[in-house]
């Protein structure tokens, strides 16, 4: 009650609320896609690799935004560029990118003499977010949102089989790209709320969870954007009640989700998949 209480009173709590369930929501829809697609590295690379975009804004006194989206298209085009045009296989040219782009952006951090800002950076704090960090947040996810709910079949069809949607004419190339630009989005829309280093975890957690519940796509956004809201609203408060790291906490109950789906799935869940063996091996007898 005293959150809640707080909440009602604080216009920074407020803010931060608000932010944190929109990441969440964002992060599950994007994450289906992500993990589906085995590009879980991808992820990993774009919430990395943006930290140079990030170093820049801040030393020419831009908004992190536009700098991080720039540096997270960059690196997706140079691993599509690497790995279309050499022997080098996409896991390696995610590898060299990506590594590439955190070591210099840890180098312009270090020379811009920001380092209360690489720390939110790298781990986030929800509750120091601006108004126009929570506008940017909102106004990403409705965009991403509304693109998913408009290409959903081109996005379901080209996601569980790549031959088909070419033989029906979908140009999966645009669509691959397509979705790697919602993905730096989303990832750019998160930094404020979990950081860089967390990111990858609010993306692939609750999708994972979500895909322990459901074989259906439609459902399993619904679900990860579920998990993925309330574990921001859990986080929130006990980051805010016992004064911790925000980001560090969301990530935990994202990943106490998990676990609890990962034993406890009707279907694919670790409990219920060993008493049908120990019953299968009991009627063999």
């Amino acid at each position: 009650m005293a959150f809640i209480n707080d909440i009602m009173h604080y216009e920074f709590l407020q803010k931060a609320l608000i932010t944190s369930i929109m990441v969440g929501i964002i992060c599950g829809a994007i994450g289906c896609f992500i993990i589906l697609r085995g590009l879980a590295l991808m992820g990993d690379a774009i919430s990395h690799a943006v930290l140079p975009g990030i170093a820049l804004s801040y030393m020419f006194g831009i908004n992190f935004f536009y700098g991080a989206v720039l540096f997270g298209l960059i690196t997706t085009v140079g691993i599509g560029y690497i790995s279309q045009n050499s022997r080098i296989k996409s896991d390696s040219s995610i590898g060299i990118v990506f590594a590439a782009f955190f070591a210099l952006g840890v180098i312009l951090i270090t020379k811009a003499q920001t380092a209360t800002d690489l720390t939110q950076i790298l781990f986030g704090n929800v509750l120091s977010v601006r108004s126009t960090d929570m506008y940017m947040t909102l106004g990403v996810g409705a965009f991403v949102l509304i693109v998913i709910v408009v290409f959903y079949k081109e996005l379901l069809i080209s996601t569980f089989d790549q031959t088909m949607a070419a033989a029906y004419g979908l140009p999966t190339k645009v669509i691959h790209y397509g979705l790697m630009v919602l993905l730096t989005l989303t990832t750019v829309a998160s930094l404020q709320t979990v950081g860089v280093v967390l990111v990858i975890a609010m993306l692939i957690t609750p999708a994972a969870t979500a895909y322990l519940l459901t074989d259906r796509l439609s459902t399993m956004i619904f679900l990860a954007m579920f998990f993925g809201a309330t574990s921001s609203v859990v986080g929130l408060y006990f980051s805010f009640e016992y004064n911790l790291a925000s980001g560090a906490v969301i990530v935990l109950v994202t990943t106490i989700l998990f676990i609890i789906a990962f034993i406890f799935s009707p279907k694919y869940g670790l409990l219920w998949r060993t008493l049908r063996i120990k019953k299968q091996k009991a009627t063999s007898y």
